[in-house]
């Protein structure tokens, strides 16, 4: 949407953009700006009704006002939520791509205040969140020659500014986890040609060179050796091998005594599934319902955007680590097949009855290492996991699992601030009898096709020690948006980057 985005302390805009709740009742300050009554003049125009995300232009005669002013709709006052102006931002970005302005005053704080009990701040991170999102670009892959008259738009740089201290704060942080969200949304988009498993892992190292997080990648022998029995069954068909990334924000040093020194708190886990491609493997998917399955990896992504956010963003004291559990599900005769059994290094076994039903297999390598080797304080993993979930869901809630009450509230903390929104789902002793095998110890999936996003759920709790707060969030239904709308285009919303972003800051 725009070649660059910024927020600066100050300038002389070309537009200025205000707030206007329904009862089209313009605020204090807002009235001082209206000297030649243009404002108000706009405000009376039929198609002025206040709605959500309608805006109308007024063109100021003063000589010091901006030749554009943009009369902004908030809704009802009585209804206004700040997690609104994601939309609302997506709105103005759109409209300020359209006029060009490069530089844009927003004023919306004055009319904010009159409502009640508005966070200021976090208004202001809201819209910086939809100004940021709408901002990406998916236009990397068009070539230069232009096709049936569909030329690469016209960019500009926009620069932001807002005279309120508080709301420029928010929009500095919205802005921040917005090029976060971004970066996994520019991942998402890369076509499995050339996101493989070693692309991913390059992509993993250079954020760590970039911001100084501390990388590992385990491949080849490496896999062999720490038996990770998923990685190595479900991506030894492709010519692009598997592989585990690891990523630590090791914690900000704090002073002691006058020495500076890292947290020696538990770190927070994240896991992402990674699949770069799913063919479905031998029980091979069908009826064009291969296409997307680049967004296979969508969990790990999220979960690279999520670290990128915390090491340029939030720097949080406690530590961070990152498990990409990184393959491609493809065809050969390296295949594992259905009735294969799997022996992980947690000494349980798996019947492969479905080799379609990879994205489990490797997340149970991640998990395992997760709870063996980092000493977690609580595990949080990522995945498109299912399509159950979206059949239960669609396009709204991602499916959240977890029965760790502490956890979870953790979770609802960030989603009211993120506004990646989950709902729970259930888990019981029963939905683990349904995993059980008849001569394994549990099958990867179940023909029975009830409770089908729970199965995926259950199987996953196999290769979790007990005690371990434990999340798995579903985000099949909410990876990626089918059509334009919000602060969105067609394309992937990079979920869970800032909902796991609010997790580890809160």
């Amino acid at each position: 949407m725009f070649n660059s985005l910024r927020l600066v302390s100050s300038q002389k805009p070309t537009a200025r953009v205000i707030g206007l709740f329904s009862d089209r009742r313009l605020d204090k300050a807002t009235k001082q700006l209206d000297s030649g009554g243009e404002i108000s003049a706009a405000i009376a125009r039929a198609e002025c009704t206040g709605e959500s995300g309608r805006i109308v232009e007024a063109f100021p005669s003063a000589k010091n006002s901006p030749a554009r002013i943009l009369i902004v709709g908030l809704g009802k006052r009585e209804d206004f939520k700040p997690g609104s102006l994601r939309s609302i931002g997506g709105q103005i970005g759109r409209r300020l791509a359209l006029t060009r302005d490069e530089r844009v005053e927003i004023d919306l704080a004055p009319a904010l205040s009159e409502a009640k009990r508005i966070d200021v701040k976090h208004a202001g991170r809201c819209l910086g969140e939809g100004l940021g999102l709408i901002a990406w670009q998916n236009w990397k892959f068009k070539g230069s020659a232009p096709t049936n008259g569909a030329e690469k738009p016209k960019r500009t740089a926009l620069s932001v500014s807002s005279s309120d201290k508080r709301f420029a704060e928010g929009l500095d942080r919205g802005l921040a986890l917005a090029v976060s969200a971004n970066l996994c949304r520019d991942l998402s988009e890369t076509p499995p040609n050339i996101a493989t498993p070693a692309w991913i892992a390059d992509q993993a190292r250079a954020l760590a060179r970039k911001t100084g997080l501390r990388c590992t990648v385990l491949s080849g022998k490496d896999l062999q050796r720490e038996k990770l029995t998923g990685l190595i069954n479900v991506g030894k068909a492709s010519i692009n091998k598997p592989c585990l990334i690891r990523l630590e924000w090791p914690g900000s040093p704090t002073l002691r005594g006058g020495r500076s020194s890292r947290s020696s708190s538990k770190p927070i886990v994240l896991v992402g599934k990674t699949m770069t491609y799913d063919t479905g493997g031998l029980s091979l998917k069908v009826n064009n319902s291969m296409v997307g399955m680049k967004r296979d990896k969508d969990g790990g992504c999220a979960v690279l955007g999520a670290m990128h956010a915390v090491a340029t963003t939030l720097k949080p004291r406690t530590p961070v680590v990152a498990l990409l559990a990184v393959a491609e599900n493809s065809i050969s005769d390296e295949a594992y097949r259905p009735d294969d059994v799997l022996t992980y290094r947690n000494g349980v076994t798996v019947e492969v009855t479905n080799t379609d039903a990879e994205g489990r297999l490797v997340l149970a390598d991640g998990l395992i290492w997760a709870c063996e080797k980092e000493n977690p304080a609580a595990v949080i993993d990522l995945a498109t996991l299912t399509g159950g979930v979206v059949t239960a869901l669609g396009s709204t809630f991602a499916g959240l699992f977890c029965e760790n009450e502490p956890l979870r509230t953790r979770l609802q903390r960030a989603m009211d601030s993120s506004g990646e929104r989950w709902w729970r789902l259930p888990m019981d002793a029963e939905y683990r009898d349904m995993m059980k095998s008849p001569i394994a110890d549990i099958l990867n999936s179940n023909p029975n096709r009830k409770a089908h996003p729970i199965q995926g759920a259950a199987f996953l709790s196999f290769f979790v020690t007990p005690k371990t707060p434990w999340a798995h969030i579903d985000i099949a239904g909410v990876h990626a948006a089918e059509a334009d709308n919000g602060c969105f285009v067609k394309g992937p919303t990079g979920w869970g980057v800032r909902l796991l972003a609010d997790l580890i800051a809160g």
